[in-house]
């Protein structure tokens, strides 16, 4: 054989591996299939085999950058509908002092869809928050629009975000994807929701960082008064330490810890409390989340809160309330049974099943929550 066996052997390789591409995308003009009499005048030179491997690493190339590029959109959400019924009273008349999941019978959350884009170079990207149904429409104040942002990563440790985006306050969010338990705590309730500005988040190291913002006043999308809040946050290895502040226009002034801890590889323990004041009035109060790991599909997690009031007199109300959660995966569908009591202080808010004044309530919620 007159071939040269390296030439032989790189040959049968591509015979091999690449016969089912199409010749003209490898610029192998004359190829042939079989390589029994390489003496044929047909046969692979090395100038077509360089067109070939060329071809190849360049449609390799572009295949990869649009890959890449279209890697850089993404669009997900979620939907969540449940029952609730009441069981220290009636379910005629629905009864809850917190956001969300407060109807009773069959009833739906929210749809949530979500898209981003992000440009290739990862500089700069959009996200728009869309949600439909009462839990949406209880939590945002313009139609629809749950967050609606740009931001810009002008270096690897700094991120500016110009629009509405969510609350950094608080252990809970609007979401269920985002919460282990379905209901909210009066924590999350009383605080502020979204808020629509600019803010400056600061990767400071491997362990802290931080954040500094200038919004129109908690939950307001359109300024008509001049009036701008100030927003900071200083975190630590996952324990965060969160500001606001609006002259009293709204909330006034709150302080608001929310961090937790893996106490071991299945338990967790999450911990959130605030205190806010407006005009020397305001509310106070701490949550605890301890999370476990049961299996690789199911969990339990129990919230119990004390939430109270605080100004002029001695009779302001509290509230402590303990929510039992159990966490069922699968695939993308969670189910989550919950058993709740709310149990107030020199307040009587419900009715029992008399229809009388009662400073309690106890209420059995089940959810299915689909995330895409």
């Amino acid at each position: 054989m007159n071939e040269d066996p390296i030439i032989f052997r790189v040959v049968i390789d591509i015979n091999v591996n690449l016969r089912y591409l199409p010749l003209k995308l490898l610029g192998l003009v004359g190829f042939k299939y079989s390589f029994n009499d390489l003496n044929q005048p047909n046969h692979i030179t090395m100038r077509k085999l360089l067109l070939g491997v060329f071809g190849l690493l360049a449609f390799s190339a572009v295949a990869q950058e649009e890959t890449e590029e279209t890697k850089k959109f993404t669009l997900g959400g979620s939907v969540d509908a449940y029952y609730r019924t009441q069981l220290s009273s009636s379910d005629t008349t629905p009864q809850s002092l917190t956001s969300f999941a407060d109807q009773t019978g069959f009833a739906v959350g929210m749809a949530n869809i979500i898209a981003s884009y992000e440009s290739s170079n990862g500089k700069v990207g959009a996200v728009a928050d869309l949600v439909f149904g009462p839990r949406g429409d209880d939590a945002t104040t313009l139609d629809n629009v749950n967050q609606l942002y740009a931001y810009w990563n002008v270096s690897e440790s700094t991120t500016l975000t110009l629009g509405r985006f969510n609350t950094y306050l608080g252990y809970e969010v609007i979401s269920p994807v985002g919460n282990f338990n379905y209901s909210t705590s009066y924590l999350f309730t009383n605080g502020p929701f979204s808020h629509v500005g600019v803010k400056a988040d600061f990767a400071l190291s491997e362990d802290f960082s931080a954040m500094l913002a200038v919004m129109n006043p908690t939950d307001v999308n359109e300024n008509l008064t001049g009036d701008y809040a100030l927003g900071g946050q200083l975190g630590y290895k996952g324990q965060y330490l969160n500001l606001y502040y609006d002259s009293g226009v709204v909330l006034g002034f709150e302080i608001d810890y929310t961090g937790g801890f893996d106490v071991t590889d299945t338990f967790f323990l999450g911990i959130n409390a605030a205190y806010q004041t407006n005009d020397d009035a305001g509310f106070y109060g701490a949550a605890l989340y301890p999370q476990v790991s049961l299996t690789d599909s199911f969990g339990l997690g129990l919230r119990g809160e004390y939430f109270a009031l605080h100004g002029d007199g001695d009779d302001l109300p509290s509230v402590t309330a303990f929510t039992l959660t159990g966490s069922y995966s699968l695939d993308n569908l969670t189910i989550k049974p919950e058993i709740r009591l709310d149990s107030f202080s020199e307040l009587e808010p419900f009715l029992d099943s008399d229809g009388m004044a009662s400073d309690n309530l106890s209420a059995f919620v089940i959810a299915a929550i689909y995330q895409f």
